[in-house]
């Protein structure tokens, strides 16, 4: 991943570069939007790996009564 690679100075330069840009009163504004798109992003990835876990057991379970039947 390519944030693995920034490090620490890295980062305190990407602070630096923000809040000369954007200014010491939008930064709050501009974590809590990047804190809530993360929480979103984050929840939408496990709603789609709990559905395919859903899927998955579903189809198992088919198999299985297919094989009884059998």
């Amino acid at each position: 991943m390519m944030l693995s690679n920034i490090g620490v100075p890295g980062l305190i330069l990407i602070l630096i570069i923000a809040l000369v840009v954007f200014g010491p009163s939008k930064l709050p504004e501009i974590g809590k939007s990047f804190g809530r798109t993360i929480k979103e992003f984050k929840k939408g990835t496990n709603e789609i790996f709990e559905n395919d876990e859903k899927s998955r057991a579903e189809e198992k379970s088919e198999v299985k009564e297919e094989a009884k039947v059998k």
